[in-house]
């Protein structure tokens, strides 16, 4: 009789005791890579992705999410997954982690010339302009992470967090969702309208994203 065994390797760090210039899991054992290296680029039919953007490695992008100019995604180890009705901004940098993936969820807004290293955010976020939120760090539902703020590697903010500073604190908890939803909403609207060549956006757009009320 042979007993069947299944091995599970858990490899980290940067190879340099192993006097490899590989990372760990870039290693093979048994002649098999621990890591699939195959690109494998995921874009749901209805989001949108400005050409000047630039995508790779393995990441999945979810309904009606956007891509903004010049936004870089690189994910060589492991995986970038962009939730639903998510907007990544201008000039906004999206990498992977040493040994851990980028997960963002739905209805979030990275702003402008963010950079989000390795890390995990829930739904409904706000990430402030030139933010920099790094490996490990792990933020809730609901959050609003200030513009410049930095969040530290293994950071860890519970739900309806607002978080500032360098290095980020919590300031305070409340319910952001409502608002953050709604400038979620904006973009997925803008988007459409990028799609078609529509640079301007309507007082109906407005209005139908929550920006305007109904008088």
């Amino acid at each position: 009789m042979v007993k069947k065994i299944t091995s599970i390797v858990l490899a980290a760090g940067k190879g340099t005791r192993m006097n490899s210039s590989l990372s760990k899991p870039l290693h093979s054992v048994a002649g098999k890579p621990m890591l699939s290296q195959k690109e494998k680029i995921q874009i749901d039919e209805t989001a949108w992705v400005h050409e000047t953007a630039l995508l790779f490695g393995n990441i999945s992008v979810g309904r009606e999410s956007s891509i903004w100019p010049h936004a870089v995604m690189r994910a060589e180890m492991f995986h970038i997954e962009i939730g639903a009705r998510t907007n990544i901004q201008d000039f906004v940098m999206i990498h992977v982690g040493a040994t851990t993936p980028t997960i963002i969820g739905d209805d979030c807004s990275i702003t402008h010339h963010a950079t989000l290293h390795g890390c995990r955010l829930g739904d409904k976020c706000l990430v402030g302009i030139n933010s920099t939120i790094m490996d490990g760090a792990v933020i809730g539902n609901n959050c609003i992470v200030a513009g410049h703020s930095i969040v530290t590697e293994g950071s860890k903010f519970p739900d309806n967090s607002i978080i500032a500073g360098s290095p980020a604190k919590l300031l305070k908890t409340r319910d952001n969702s409502a608002a953050n939803k709604v400038n979620a909403a904006f973009y997925v609207l803008n988007a459409k309208n990028y799609r078609q060549g529509i640079h301007r956006i309507s007082e109906d757009d407005l209005r139908a994203a929550g920006y305007i009320s109904e008088s």
